[in-house]
């Protein structure tokens, strides 16, 4: 049995990595912004930079995830600055916290995004390529700069950059599902933007992964193996569920719904998991036909 301390136990990824831990014998500590309810929940408040360290004392590794919603709310400036500052004062504050233990966990798996590259167009990217332009890009350098502390203790740490999590129940593709169901599903701007997907079956088994295997540090990318267009996605949706999938949301559309994030919904992420396939993950679902069936249990 391991002891393995999660941030953001409570949304759609860390609940399920909670289960999954804790359905094979792990011991899951919960990081809660409240006074601890529970024997397994320890006190964090990422704004006030405090980290209760005593509850992390005998955890082997730490999973941060914690981070307001990218599509939550209108990108005025002030949600703007809570995306970044609950991702960059977070991380620093937990990255400082396992720095300042005697005997500190082994390693520290960050949450990190796609969108670190930017568009990339048809361009293909993987770990090695250089990181993008624009607010999220920005978001994601500054997020993973914030482990410093943690990297300079000499933690092994790694920055799990995730693409669009196909689940049914949260995240942008849980919004996707009654659309289509209702037969109004479609494709978005000109659907030739690629779209860097991931079942949550797997995304949960690349977190354990990285964990479990002691070479993997730095970024890494949780993505399936080949990024598929917002077409292809629109005609999977269709299959998998039986229902038309004829309407399209024009880009100017988007743009007066969604604001700035709409750039961000019509840009093409082309992020393949280069670190994963290197290192021996096996993807249960890489194709997106099968990451639908699977978020929909089938």
């Amino acid at each position: 049995m391991r002891r393995i301390a999660v941030t953001g136990s409570a949304g759609l990824i860390g609940s399920a990595l909670a289960r999954s831990l804790s359905a094979d014998g792990h011991e899951v500590v919960r990081l809660v912004r409240r006074e601890p309810a529970a024997p397994d929940e320890v006190r964090w408040d990422p704004e006030r930079q405090y980290v209760d360290v005593a509850g992390l004392r005998g955890c082997e590794a730490v999973v941060h995830l914690a981070g307001a919603g990218v599509g939550d709310h209108r990108w005025t400036e002030a949600y703007k600055r809570e995306i970044r500052e609950s991702r960059v004062l977070g991380t620093a504050a937990i990255a400082e916290a396992v720095a300042s233990m005697d005997s500190p966990p082994q390693v520290l798996v960050s949450a990190s995004g796609v969108n670190f590259y930017g568009d990339t167009g048809d361009r293909a990217v993987d770990e090695n390529d250089a990181p993008g332009d624009g607010f999220l890009a920005e978001v994601c350098q500054a997020w993973e700069e914030a482990t410093a502390a943690a990297e300079e203790a000499g933690v092994r740490t790694a920055y799990a950059r995730t693409g669009l999590v196909v689940a049914r129940d949260g995240g942008a593709w849980g919004r996707l599902f009654p659309l289509y169901r209702a037969g109004l599903g479609g494709r978005l701007g000109n659907g030739r933007q690629y779209w860097s997907f991931i079942a949550l079956h797997d995304h949960i088994a690349a977190l354990r992964h990285i964990i479990d295997t002691p070479t993997l540090s730095g970024p890494v990318n949780l993505t399936a193996p080949e990024p598929v267009t917002n077409r292809e996605v629109n005609a999977a949706m269709g299959r998998v569920l039986r229902r038309p999938a004829l309407f399209a949301v024009p880009g100017p559309v988007l743009r007066a719904a969604l604001g700035e994030f709409a750039g961000d919904v019509l840009g093409s992420f082309r992020v393949r998991p280069g670190k994963l396939l290197d290192s021996g993950f096996a993807f249960a679902f890489p194709k997106i036909d099968g990451a639908i069936r699977a978020a929909l249990g089938r």
